[in-house]
């Protein structure tokens, strides 16, 4: 999903490094707002964590392979605001360091993953989580919301991708949408599935992690 340099044109480039930015100022200013001890600490050890899983790939169809984006439990953790500092600092590291995504592409890379990707499936998460049948307790319900959330933030991310790559004329939009969309949509499984795995996990060694 990390969009290498050459294959966006330059006014979609500077739209989405302009919408990054933007994005990222906000969550800055709502992080400082209500800036707590722990909260610099744990955004660390969840960047470090969530760097060194998304080195791990597993298979997917055809060929393609997938990785944890980690959007949804960074924000269970520590909030959605602090989860776009976070995923945005993983991604300029793995800009940087290892040319995963290109760098004039970094701004649509974190508009897709740390903004897109974060706040789509915390929506969808928050809004099943709000539904009469799930409200209160730790049930099938709960376990859904970050299940589907997880899952959503993949799809969502990746349609993004196919977006600004559509409207580049890189590939034609309604071929590369689909192909990146199903794609992904089996890459969000997995997701998922890591994410309620480290989150139930979480909740029973650290519960008071978990917001």
């Amino acid at each position: 999903m990390h969009i290498p340099d050459g294959f966006l044109s330059i006014p979609v480039s500077a739209a989405s490094a302009a919408a990054s930015f933007g994005g990222l100022a906000i969550a800055i200013r709502k992080v400082q707002k209500k800036l707590q001890d722990r909260l610099i600490p744990l955004m660390g050890v969840l960047a470090a964590f969530i760097f060194a899983a998304q080195m791990f790939n597993f298979p997917v169809a055809g060929g393609t392979s997938g990785h944890l984006l980690g959007g949804v439990l960074t924000a269970i953790v520590v909030g959605p605001w602090a989860a776009t500092i976070v995923l945005t600092c993983v991604l300029i590291v793995q800009c940087l360091l290892f040319q995963d995504g290109g760098l004039i592409a970094l701004g649509a890379n974190i508009l897709n993953m740390a903004i897109i990707g974060t706040w789509g499936g915390w929506v969808v998460m928050t809004v099943i989580n709000s539904l009469p049948f799930v409200r209160g307790g730790w049930g099938w319900g709960r376990s859904a919301a970050i299940f589907l959330g997880s899952w959503f933030s993949v799809v969502a991310a990746s349609c993004a991708a196919a977006l600004e790559l559509g409207f580049s004329g890189t590939a034609q939009l309604a071929t590369v949408f689909v192909a990146m969309a199903s794609v992904h949509a089996i890459i969000g499984v997995g997701e998922g599935i890591i994410t309620l795995l480290v989150v139930s996990f979480l909740k029973r060694v650290k519960p008071e992690l978990i917001s």
